[in-house]
Parts: C-alpha cells; sequence; structure tokens
C-alpha cells in the first residue's frame, strides 16, 4: 500500500513511527511517499494522470478534498469509519472532511495558527506582560519598540505568513460569520471589514514595529523570523506563528522552551473563542481493504499519540489524552484547539481555490508581500478581489458545474 503526503525530514520520520505501528498492528506493507518541494497536490495530479493513485493521500487543504470529490477520486468511508469520526471528531472537522453530505476524510494532524511567540526577557525588560486584546497588542508593541528592539519578526519572504497574520486579525475583527462568508467568496474583498482588517494589520506590522523595516522583513524567511526572536542574531520580541514553531526554536536556537521562549493566544477581540488552523486530512483514492485499514487506524487516539508524544503534532481528535503532549505550551495549544469547537476557523488560503490562496506569486500572498510595503488598503483589497474572481472563474470552468463553486455575486 502507498501512502502520500508533504512531510519530509523529521516529520517524515515521525509520521513513519505511526505506520510501523500501523504494519505491527495489522502486518501490511505500507511504502511512504514525500510530495517534498512539489506539495501534494502537484505529486497527485500527476498520480492521478498516470493512472495510478496512492491508495491514502494526506491533504493539506478542504479545498483539495472538495475538487478530488467533484473530480470523481475519493473513495467513501466505510461506516464504522464514518461512526469514529462522528464519535471522535467535532462537528467543525467532521464538515471539513465532508463533500456533498458524505465523509470521505479523517484529520490527522492539526495546528493551531492562532499564537505569539515572545522572548520572555524581552518582556521583562520593557515591563510588559502578553496581551488579552488587540488594543494591549498594539500598546505591548509600542511598548517593546520604544524600549529598543523592534516588536515583532516577519517573514515576508514566505508570504504565507502574512496570510496567517490577516486570517488571525479578520477573525477577531469581523468575527466567524463574516469569515465563512469570505471564505466562500459570498462577499468582495473589497468589502469595508476586509479594509479595516488591512489597516489595523499596516498599523501594527508598521515599518518601526518590524525586524529590518520592510525591506527587511521582504527578505526574511519563516526560519529566520523564529531565529532572530530567539537565537544569537536576536532582533525581535515577537513572531506569529502555529504550534510547530516550537519545532523551530528547539532545532535552531539555544532558548528553551518555558524559560526564555513563551507563547500566548492570539489577542480576543471577540465574544466567544476563536483560532484559526490547518491540518492534513487522510483519504482514500483507491477500493483496497488496506486502504479503509488505515484510515480507520489514523482515526484513533493510538494513532496520533506515537507522533503527539514525539512532539511537533496537535490532534482534533478529542479522545486525545492531553498528557501525551510533551510540553506545556503544545498542551496549551491543543487546548485551546479543542475548546474553540464551533469557533475552529480552518486557514482562509487554504479554503481557497489553488491560484488564488495557495501561489506565491499570485493573489493572497502576493497582495499582501506587496502591502508590506505599499500599505494601501484599498488598493491591496481591489488586487485581492480581482484575483479571487479569476480564481473562482478558472476552478468552475475546470469542474465544468457549479458543484463545490462559491461566488459573492
Amino acid at each position: 500500500m502507498e501512502v502520500l503526503a508533504a512531510w519530509s525530514g523529521i516529520e517524515q520520520r515521525r509520521f513513519e513511527a505511526v505506520l510501523e505501528r500501523f504494519a505491527d498492528r495489522t502486518g501490511a506493507t505500507v511504502r511512504y511517499t514525500s510530495a517534498g518541494s512539489a506539495g501534494v497536490p502537484v505529486v497527485l495530479e500527476q498520480l492521478l494522470a498516470q493512472g495510478h493513485p496512492p491508495d491514502v493521500a494526506l491533504l493539506p487543504q478542504p479545498g483539495l478534498l472538495r475538487r478530488l470529490a467533484v473530480e470523481g477520486h475519493l473513495v467513501r468511508l466505510r461506516p464504522r469509519i464514518v461512526a469514529a469520526v462522528r464519535d471522535r471528531y467535532s462537528r467543525v472537522w467532521q464538515r471539513l472532511g465532508s463533500f456533498d453530505g458524505t465523509v470521505y476524510g479523517v484529520w490527522f494532524k492539526a495546528a493551531n495558527k492562532s499564537m505569539l511567540w515572545y522572548d520572555v526577557a524581552a518582556f521583562e525588560r520593557a515591563g510588559v506582560v502578553p496581551p488579552t486584546n488587540l488594543d494591549g497588542l498594539r500598546q505591548v508593541a509600542r511598548t517593546l519598540t520604544a524600549a529598543g528592539g523592534p516588536a515583532f519578526a516577519v517573514s515576508a519572504a514566505d508570504a504565507w505568513t502574512l496570510t496567517d497574520w490577516f486570517e488571525d486579525l479578520y477573525l477577531q475583527l469581523a468575527g466567524p460569520r463574516r469569515y465563512d462568508l469570505l471564505a466562500n467568496h459570498r462577499i468582495a474583498w473589497t468589502h469595508p471589514s476586509v479594509l479595516r482588517t488591512l489597516r489595523v494589520m499596516a498599523r501594527l506590522l508598521s515599518p518601526e514595529n518590524i525586524t529590518g523595516g520592510t525591506r527587511g522583513a521582504r527578505r526574511m524567511t519563516f526560519e529566520e523570523s523564529v531565529h532572530r526572536t530567539f537565537g544569537p542574531r536576536h532582533g525581535a520580541a515577537m513572531v506569529h506563528g502555529a504550534d510547530f514553531v516550537a519545532g523551530v526554536i528547539g532545532s535552531g536556537t539555544d532558548a528553551e522552551l518555558g524559560v526564555d521562549a513563551d507563547a500566548f493566544e492570539f489577542p480576543d477581540n471577540s465574544n466567544v473563542p476563536v483560532v484559526v488552523g490547518g491540518g492534513d486530512v487522510a483519504v482514500a483514492l483507491t477500493a483496497s481493504a488496506a486502504a479503509q485499514q488505515l484510515l480507520a487506524f489514523l482515526a484513533t487516539p493510538e494513532a496520533a499519540a506515537v507522533w503527539a508524544a514525539r512532539g511537533g503534532l496537535l490532534s482534533p481528535n478529542v479522545d486525545l489524552d492531553l498528557s501525551v503532549y510533551p510540553d506545556d505550551i503544545t498542551r496549551s495549544a491543543a487546548r485551546s484547539l479543542l475548546d474553540a469547537g464551533a469557533g475552529f476557523r480552518f486557514d482562509l488560503s487554504d479554503l481557497q481555490p489553488a491560484d488564488f490562496g495557495g501561489r506565491e506569486d499570485a493573489g493572497m500572498q502576493s497582495a499582501l508581500f506587496r502591502f508590506v510595503t505599499h500599505p494601501d488598503a484599498p488598493a491591496t483589497a481591489a488586487r485581492l478581489e480581482a484575483a479571487a474572481e479569476a480564481a473562482y472563474a478558472a476552478e468552475l470552468a475546470a469542474s465544468g458545474s457549479d458543484a463545490g463553486f462559491s461566488g459573492w455575486r
């Protein structure tokens, strides 16, 4: 049986430990294929075109699951697996793994993206504590910058981090309902709520508040932004990022989690708990019995625990005991992910057609990269809307029907 996913390096080794546990339980022979830098969507498209799909693939976007379901590539889960998904996952995760009322996916790995990581010593020197709302975050940022060091390290060179900033701010400022409307293109990207979010983002990430100013941000990668916050070339007090920032801190700095480096939830500006996150959903692309066995295993807390205990994985499976996680920060991130319940929202860019949400040279990433240097909210909103219109029209044309299409008009 062949399994395709995005993971390489240490993440690949940890997932292979999960597959080894499955093989021990069932006697199945499993071959893992990493999509590498090409990405799961590209590699999977090539395999489908050749007529040799993997038995199981772990997809990084609900939008990709939707497209594969529309095109008839996905195999339905057996009833007992559907029952396990309904018992062990909240409704929001069930919905994200479904299309047209049919459950196709098992969410194995999740990410809590609504986190800010901070240098404990920098906060102590400036006499500030983690803020609990957006007004507090703006004040803390000003105080940290005035105390001698920029508040944030921003990695615009990896522009997906800018989409994460926008999504957290938009969810807090506009609320879950409007987030859903924008995610489904039921309102335009020129809507006043988008303009407001862009203006708040521009004030928060002003040149004086970020390491190296706008020029430095445009050159800085994600890993560099973490290292500039916690490594020897210290240059910022905070960095925005998901729970997997912990792994970058551990592999590239001498900072000790919970002592030198800590994290807090993205400051609340709404009346209900909300979290932006991502994840990888396992689906079957062949009718093999082994594929269904693996999906059944991935839906168990035992499978999640194999990786979670090693670090670097959050699970949306409510039956996984939080004590499995290796440190307090990860446990807190997992608890926030689960406690959000109906307030959880998937990464907005991953819900979009790939040409709008997933490309570095176009769509959301391109528009927000330009926004860092030219923070013109109306012009940026217009570029976003034009790109969204084009991407949704292309998706509609490719599908040959209106299945899965969500135009705002």
